[in-house]
């Protein structure tokens, strides 16, 4: 049997390394190198087409940047990028063909993407939040089933589906913080579901249901922990948040001193390392850890009345105009200042 690599395929293209000398003593130096030029300058072929659902989350603005790249594996990919609002501004750039699409609303899934033929990859990186976990169950399944089922059956050369998902998987939901233990650290792939309702526990169960419908189809399922990255869109954006603290921690000349516990995953992560890292960012000196838990900073506390202050300095950067209450990512900052479980990041 013989492995498909990088060298392999180099030579059903362009032939074993004794012919490439054989013809370059034959065309001469120069001609090699012209032909080589010719073949940089040529225009790539896609050999992958991903379809992005929730394109302007963290997740999803990450891939629509990195897909399109000559040097990503499988790339350049074309890329269809999926979110229910309007195109943003700060999107603009990206290589995607962008559709704006409600997947909760079927026949509106149907209509956009079934025409979508030549997907080969799914990222599924979307979900909506509602005041319950029951609904969230409800309305999170129903998007992806619409989905799936609207993408699968007509899409001839689709190979793989990934579903993103997060650490909830082993903790619970928000609903259930207090009500039901989690799993202890370190967290791996194979512990059983806890005894909830679990939204994730749902699109998992729609996943498998609907990947059996089509021959090889394969798929993955990730649970990330915390994930950095940049979107003004993206509900839980742990960075934003912590870069609008630390933002005005340097405006009033307070010491950043982070609301939580040190540790993330076991030994995985701990967040002295990041906490560093983001001082360093703002230049500020005077940061740190609070040792007493009773003592512990607040950061929804901290937070909450921080609006004017906010506003000024947008003001006076001449920055883009964010309302501060969704800079503050609710659920993150429930978890930081509550503290639920010593080791939640």
């Amino acid at each position: 049997m013989q492995v498909l690599t990088r060298t392999s395929i180099w030579k059903v293209v362009h032939g074993s390394s004794r012919d490439m000398k054989r013809r370059r003593r034959r065309r001469g130096v120069n001609d090699f190198k012209k032909k080589v030029e010719e073949d940089d300058d040529a225009a790539p072929k896609n050999q992958s087409v991903a379809l992005i659902i929730g394109v302007t989350g963290i997740v999803g603005n990450g891939l629509a940047e990195i897909l399109p790249l000559v040097d990503t594996p499988g790339g350049p990919w074309k890329v269809y990028g999926v979110a229910r609002r309007p195109r943003p501004i700060w999107q603009s750039d990206h290589q995607i063909e962008y559709l704006q699409c409600d997947v909760l609303n079927n026949a509106e899934t149907i209509e956009k993407l079934s025409t979508l033929t030549d997907v080969t990859h799914i990222f599924y990186v979307a979900w909506a939040s509602k005041p319950t976990e029951a609904e969230n169950c409800i309305v999170n399944g129903t998007m992806l089933r619409n989905v799936l089922k609207a993408v699968i059956p007509n899409a001839p050369n689709l190979q793989h589906i990934c579903l993103q998902t997060g650490r909830k998987h082993y903790l619970g939901s928000f609903e259930s913080w207090g009500k039901v233990r989690p799993h202890d650290p370190p967290l791996h792939e194979d512990l059983p579901r806890l005894n909830s309702l679990n939204f994730y526990y749902t699109l998992e169960d729609v996943l498998f249901d609907e990947v059996h419908k089509k021959e090889g189809l394969t798929w993955s399922v990730h649970r990330p922990g915390a994930i950095f990255g940049f979107s003004p869109a993206c509900l839980l954006n742990m960075v934003g948040t912590l870069s609008a603290y630390a933002t005005i921690c340097k405006y009033e000349g307070l010491p950043l001193m982070f609301p939580g516990s040190r540790s993330g995953n076991g030994d995985v992560f701990k967040w002295k390392h990041l906490w560093k890292v983001l001082a360093e960012q703002f230049e500020i000196e005077n940061y740190g850890f609070e040792e007493d838990d009773e003592k512990r900073l607040s950061l929804a506390e901290m937070m909450k009345n921080k609006g004017p202050v906010w506003d000024k300095i947008v003001r006076e950067k001449g920055l883009v105009p964010t309302n501060w209450r969704r800079l503050q990512s609710g659920g993150l900052l429930i978890c930081f200042s509550e503290g639920k479980y010593s080791w939640i990041p």
